[in-house]
Parts: structure tokens; C-alpha cells; sequence
């Protein structure tokens, strides 16, 4: 039993200590609208370079494909990046081989490729576009020849 001169302390679980509602997420992880951004780009990088390696798996084996948000400063870009004006978009680092070599790696930058998309659509298409043109430089391929 309680002692009425000391109630207890009300539960404090519906809201944050402040009063200004609920913490943490309001949508469920398991709902598509609870993806972030950069989910929803590595989804889109990871669903074109699996399309490629379907076609390419030989020669695409042991290449790495990674997204970074922004592309580094650097004052002169080499003619291993894509660039749209002087904004890198994605750059190919064909690695060195030997005993301790270095894979092939392909990185897109995400940041530049969303400023220049209208929509989720336009962001799909684009980075396939960005994607395929990397690895056609890697293979020595004309990129129509990929698509």
C-alpha cells in the first residue's frame, strides 16, 4: 500500500521530459517510408550493379562498388572521375594488381547525383547512366554497348 502523503510518481513513458510528445521513430522500420535517403540511394547503386553483374560476372569479379555522400577536395581531377561541369559524380580507381594489389574500385558520390535528379525516378535512372559509364571505362567498352 502507498502512503497517501507521498503518492507516486506519475509514468512518464508517452512523453519525452520536456512534454513535447514521443521520442524515436514514428514510423516502423519495416515500412518503405522509413527508409533514409541514403538507403533508398545504396538501393539504387546496389540493384544496377547487380543488373551488371549478371551480365559481366567475370569480369566485374573482385571489383568494388561504393557510395560516398560527397567527393573529396581535390583541386585537379584526373580522367578517372565522371563530372557534370567541375562537379565529380562518381570516380573509377582501377587498382593495381600483383601480390598485394589493390581491386578495381568504382565510387559514386551520392550528394552531387540527388541535387541533380527531379525525382526518384530521375535518381534511378542516373545513377544507372553514372554506374554503367564507370564500368565501360573499366572494361574498355562503349557504355551503349552495357545498357
Amino acid at each position: 500500500m502507498t502512503d497517501p502523503r507521498h503518492p507516486r510518481p506519475r509514468s512518464r513513458a508517452h512523453r519525452d521530459r520536456h512534454g513535447r510528445g514521443l521520442r524515436g521513430r514514428l514510423v516502423p522500420a519495416s515500412v518503405p517510408m522509413s527508409r533514409t535517403k541514403a538507403e533508398i540511394f545504396d538501393d539504387l547503386v546496389l540493384d544496377t550493379v547487380e543488373g551488371l553483374e549478371r551480365r559481366y560476372s567475370k569480369e566485374l569479379q573482385g571489383v568494388e562498388f561504393a557510395v560516398e555522400d560527397v567527393p573529396p577536395d581535390l583541386n585537379v581531377y584526373d580522367s578517372d572521375v565522371l563530372e557534370d561541369g567541375s562537379v565529380p559524380l562518381a570516380r573509377l580507381l582501377p587498382g593495381r594488381p600483383g601480390r598485394h594489389g589493390v581491386p578495381p574500385r568504382i565510387v559514386v558520390y551520392r550528394r552531387p547525383l540527388e541535387f541533380r535528379a527531379g525525382d526518384r525516378d530521375d535518381l534511378a535512372e542516373l545513377v544507372r547512366d553514372v554506374v554503367v559509364e564507370q564500368v565501360a571505362n573499366l572494361l574498355g567498352l562503349n557504355p551503349e554497348d552495357i545498357r
